[in-house]
């Protein structure tokens, strides 16, 4: 979907509350008694001059499972009301599959509906192992498991965001235009606080019990609507007096969970590059609209991105005779950048194909809950690298003797030195009881940090041109960034108290991630635009400190 018109109507709304979708399914009885269907208005708009409103309605509908047989079964349908598009007269644009009421979990398989339509809908990269008529897969374990887990109350937040982005696919894809633009104004804007996804744990459950595949998928057909939104936020067009209460990062917007299993502490964080706060920028990459068209459509590309980042900390526990040793060591550090496009020229990137952000610095810590007395030592596991330079010196001397009017005797010194200058520079830091572990890129021909300097030079940005191709680039081909343990420096280690044995500990476990953009591709960007942005992930896991065999010294 493309920004057609910037100039998008104001359109009153009458119900501007939140939606509480999941309270009404329940609430629905379990026959139809003495009416067949029950109707919730999802929105609203005020009437027109005309008298003339607008809306969208969830209706239930109930029927028979069989012609034969008096077991009930429900039906969902989605109707779009008020509207000028003939297509939107003729019925509903959405119906569920009949879901029988004797089950023990009936809405269960509306769930799962739900969440395979959005699946199948996800973004996908031209590199995806995943085949396409898998993406709808998800097996029913994980989301009954979900439901049994949780009382009602806390469930409504999660389903009012999976069905927001289900109607976001429908409204945008598969209505007229106007539908789309109702949508956003409507439902969107005033429920934007459902999709605060770090204020919902149970979607962070979910997203951690799915499988990756799962995840990926769910993640970029999340992402891509926010991508949207977050466009038509900076146009202007639609609900910014909403937004109001988010915060000026957009973090709410951030989807991140933190979960410990086999030895691994693991922080995942999947960020829309819009969402993410700028640091530093040219006046090309401000703001929408830009004047000049192609500094538009380079905009609009870079929107349609995301960060999916990957930390995995590995972490062991000895037992000793008067303390417990803790170790930790970053396992690996995964970064990529994806575009949120179908395949290659389906979103009109055309020449900006290859034009996207790129890791510039990663800081990562982990270390005990803040606040923390039973830690009595805590040692790092890398010194300060102070590299020194190689000098190569040369001295010639030339002469003669006898006797000459010219004096024949001629001297050369050449002095030389040599240095070398990585990519990436590792060091390893302390913050009270935390560990640091902070990663930057560096710009090989001049040494300077990329995340706090601008494109420089001649060319406009130095030795980062063409930066995914060749033997020496700093990235992968798709345009992310790999970092293995033995780059981070060696273990760090922690010696507890014996009072906290059997106990299991919160740990913290955070990183800032920073992306930034500098034009691949000169031969198409005559200018230099430049932008940085860095969002922050952290969340808490786990440490079990479980018993085992006590090491003497």
């Amino acid at each position: 979907m493309l920004l057609k018109d910037p100039s998008y109507p104001t359109i009153p709304i009458e119900h501007p509350k939140m939606l509480d979708i999941w309270s009404w399914i329940c609430e629905l009885p379990d026959s139809a008694g003495s009416c067949s269907s029950s109707v919730l208005e999802l929105a609203r708009s005020m009437p027109d001059r005309d008298g003339l409103t607008q809306s969208i309605q969830l209706r239930a509908n109930w029927t028979a499972c069989e012609p034969s047989s008096e077991e009930a079964a429900i039906t969902f349908s989605l109707y779009l009301l008020g509207f000028e598009s003939q297509k939107l007269q003729q019925g509903p644009i959405w119906v569920s599959d009949p879901y029988p009421l004797s089950s023990d979990k009936p809405f269960l398989p509306l769930l799962l509906q739900l969440l395979r339509e959005i699946i199948s809908r996800s973004p996908t990269t031209q590199e995806s192992t995943c085949p396409r008529s898998r993406l709808g897969d998800l097996r029913p374990e994980p989301v009954a498991w979900i439901m049994d887990s949780h009382a009602p109350e806390s469930l409504s937040g999660f389903f009012n965001s999976i069905f927001l982005l289900r109607l976001f696919w429908l409204c945008s894809f598969d209505a007229p235009c106007e539908a789309g633009t109702f949508y956003y104004h409507c439902l969107l804007a005033p429920n934007l606080e459902t999709l605060a996804c770090n204020r919902t744990p149970v979607l962070r459950k979910f997203l951690a019990t799915i499988g990756v595949d799962a995840e990926l998928c769910f993640t970029r057909a999340f992402s891509y609507m926010l991508a949207k939104w977050l466009i038509l936020r900076e146009v202007g067009g639609v609900g910014l007096k909403t937004l109001a209460s988010l915060p000026a990062d957009d973090r709410g917007l951030v989807v991140s969970y933190a979960t410990e299993a086999h030895g691994l502490w693991i922080l995942k964080g999947y960020v829309p590059i819009q969402a993410m706060k700028v640091t530093q920028s040219s006046n090309q990459l401000k703001s929408f609209p830009i004047t000049e068209a192609k500094d538009s459509v380079l905009k609009y590309v870079l929107a349609h991105q995301q960060l999916e980042a990957v930390i995995q900390v590995e972490y062991s526990v000895k037992f000793f005779e008067s303390y417990i040793q803790v170790n930790a060591r970053v396992d690996n550090i995964r970064l990529h950048v994806v575009n949120l496009g179908f395949k290659k020229g389906d979103s009109n990137e055309g020449e900006f194909a290859d034009e996207r952000h790129f890791p510039s610095r990663a800081r990562l810590w982990v270390g005990p809950e803040v606040g923390a007395t039973y830690v009595g030592g805590f040692s790092l596991g890398q010194s300060t690298n102070n590299s020194g330079k190689e000098i190569e010196t040369q001295k010639i001397v030339k002469g003669s003797f006898g006797k000459t009017k010219v004096p024949k005797v001629k001297t050369t010194a050449r002095t030389s030195s040599r240095t070398r200058i990585r990519n990436w520079r590792w060091d390893q830091d302390a913050e009270g009881n935390a560990a640091v572990f902070d990663g930057v890129l560096c710009d090989s021909g001049t040494g300077r940090e990329v995340a706090t300097c601008r494109p420089g030079g001649a060319d406009g940005g130095s030795g980062f041109h063409k930066r995914y191709a060749g033997a020496q680039r700093p990235f992968t081909k798709t345009g992310g960034v790999i970092f293995a343990g033995d780059e981070c420096g060696r273990s760090v280690v922690w010696r507890l108290s014996r009072e906290m044995e059997g106990s299991v500990m919160k740990w913290r476990i955070g990183g800032q991630i920073w992306l930034t953009y500098w034009p691949n591709n000169n031969d198409v960007i005559r200018s230099s635009p430049f932008e940085t942005r860095a969002v922050e992930l952290c969340d808490e896991v786990d440490l079990p400190l479980i018993p085992g065999k006590v090491v003497k010294i």
